[in-house]
């Protein structure tokens, strides 16, 4: 018979919020509840008869409440087959049988979370309701496991309207969930333990999600796992998607490159910034990354490292844009801004890139080191006769941080703290310069003084001539080719002046 009333109960929790309201109906109902410590204390407060562990397995709570429940008289009546053989045995020994098992665990991730402190971790690997959870889970044919406070409102929504009763899929569904508690929780501590010097293990758990508007396209679904509200608090707009997520991870990525000293303002089109701009005030830096691309702007994702306020909300207004990022929005501006359902309007918390990269591949997962690597004026090697000044030093840096987040292979053009060309995605870096030259002379640039960046070295030197040819004075790029010097010659006879870096910056 699939479908089992509760008649006994074991409640073992470390928090206790919504707890009264399910002990209340379990006393209601008639079940005898069995309980350990701080629950117990919960429940006796609550004018609710329950039975002490210590009372069913003769034995005291020891080792500082290390040991309450590993007992085979707790584990026995969990265990337990409803079969005449089992039942036998339970009856031999004084064990009655435990229906439903609810825990809470104690709170490691929390914990770690909190502080450094590593006996204060260690106290929080919880062994005996981690095992309770395992037990009854495997025989949820007889037992009902709640394994966390989540499913707190489940359980009740059940007692209330199936009177203490349980069906096998019921049962089904807390044991699933059971395990994906106890698998999270192992793995929370296994990435503990594996923090230094880890093993090659992959291994990552994440349980709470966003469902999304639709994945890259709107026949696919998508389902986003993580905390969106760790990076940032949504203002306004409509739910996002699968794409927004991917081009706004693309954006914070970019915007963590430059300081707060001077405001930075960018736009980007399926990942690949369009326009980048440094100026003294935001409005100013929206209004030259906007003219890097006008064209490629509209649907974009805007992000800037400044205040956004009325008169940049204006101007901002005047475009159709998919997402704004920004660390805070001034009232007046958020007033505008919003009367714009679908535009989706995001407060950035946190945009620090995470230290791992790892995507799914080949029926496998692949994982690098994030590219997090900022070169400085300390790290460039100059290889021409000509010396880069130190105004172009600042602006071949500046460019150097646009082409690292193309796709490669990717060009970027700079001029006066501005990127006003970009290549990518490129099969040849000709190509990509190509692309770069003629974008900025599409929307009115002057190539003459301009700096280049290179995500990877020069094959040839022809990439170089077309940049003299176009009036670009300046180059970075990471070296590596057998040919290096024949770019360094070419630059040398026509007074350009190139830096390398050693460090390429591959996007695929």
């Amino acid at each position: 018979m699939s479908s089992k009333k509760i008649q006994s109960a074991l409640i073992s929790v470390f928090y206790k919020d919504g707890l009264d309201a399910i002990v209340q109906k379990l006393h209601q109902l008639g079940v005898q509840l069995y309980s350990t410590g701080g629950t117990q204390s919960f429940i006796e407060k609550l004018g609710i008869p329950v039975i002490p562990v210590e009372e069913l397995t003769n034995y005291p709570s020891i080792l500082d409440g290390r040991v309450k429940t590993l007992h085979p008289k707790v584990f026995g009546g969990i265990l337990a087959r409803r079969e005449d053989a089992h039942l036998a045995q339970l009856e031999e020994y004084a064990i009655p049988t435990l229906d439903l098992v609810i825990v809470d665990l104690y709170p490691f991730e929390e914990t770690v979370a909190k502080t450094d402190e590593e006996k204060a971790i260690i106290e929080k690997i919880d062994i005996g309701g981690i095992s309770l959870i395992r037990a009854a889970a495997k025989n949820y044919n007889d037992v009902v496991i709640v394994p966390s406070k989540a499913e707190y409102g489940k359980l009740l929504a059940l007692l209330e309207q199936q009177h203490g009763s349980t069906t096998l899929e019921d049962r089904r569904f807390f044991a699933r969930r059971a395990f994906e508690v106890s698998s999270h929780y192992d793995t929370a501590i296994f990435t503990y333990f594996n923090r230094e010097d880890p093993d090659p293990v992959f291994k990552y758990s994440e349980s709470r999600h966003t469902g999304l508007r639709y994945g890259e396209n709107p026949h696919q679904q998508a389902v986003f796992y993580g905390d969106l509200n760790d990076s940032f608090e949504q203002l306004s707009g409509k739910e996002l998607s699968y794409n927004n997520l991917i081009d706004i991870d693309a954006a914070l990525g970019l915007i963590a490159e430059f300081s707060a000293e001077q405001a930075v303002f960018a736009v980007l089109k399926h990942t690949n910034p369009c326009g980048v701009a440094i100026r003294p005030t935001v409005l100013e830096a929206w209004e030259a990354a906007l003219a890097c691309d006008p064209v490629s702007a509209f649907g974009g994702i805007l992000i800037t490292n400044k205040t956004i306020d009325l008169a940049t909300a204006q101007a901002i207004d005047e475009i159709f844009y998919e997402v704004l990022l920004a660390p805070d929005v001034e009232p007046a501006a958020f007033e505008l801004l919003g009367k714009k359902k679908k535009r989706i309007l995001l407060k950035i918390k946190d945009g620090k890139p995470q230290p791992r990269l790892f995507k799914s591949l080949l029926k496998g997962v692949i994982t690098q080191d994030m590219d997090l690597k900022a070169e400085t004026a300390a790290d460039l090697k100059v290889v021409t006769s000509k010396v880069p000044t130190e105004a172009e030093i600042d602006e071949l840096l500046f460019v150097n941080k646009c082409v690292k987040h193309l796709k490669s292979n990717a060009i970027a053009l700079a001029k006066n703290g501005q990127m006003i060309g970009m290549g990518c995605g490129q099969t040849s870096r000709v190509d990509a310069l190509k692309q770069s030259i003629a974008k900025a002379k599409a929307y009115g640039f002057d190539l003459h003084g301009a700096v280049l960046a290179s995500d990877a070295f020069f094959p040839f030197a022809d990439s170089v001539e077309l940049a003299h040819q176009a009036g670009i004075k300046a180059v970075i790029q990471p070296g590596g080719s057998v040919k290096d010097q024949d770019s360094i010659d070419f630059c040398d006879q026509h007074d350009m002046a190139m830096v390398m870096t050693g460090i390429r910056h591959f996007k695929h």
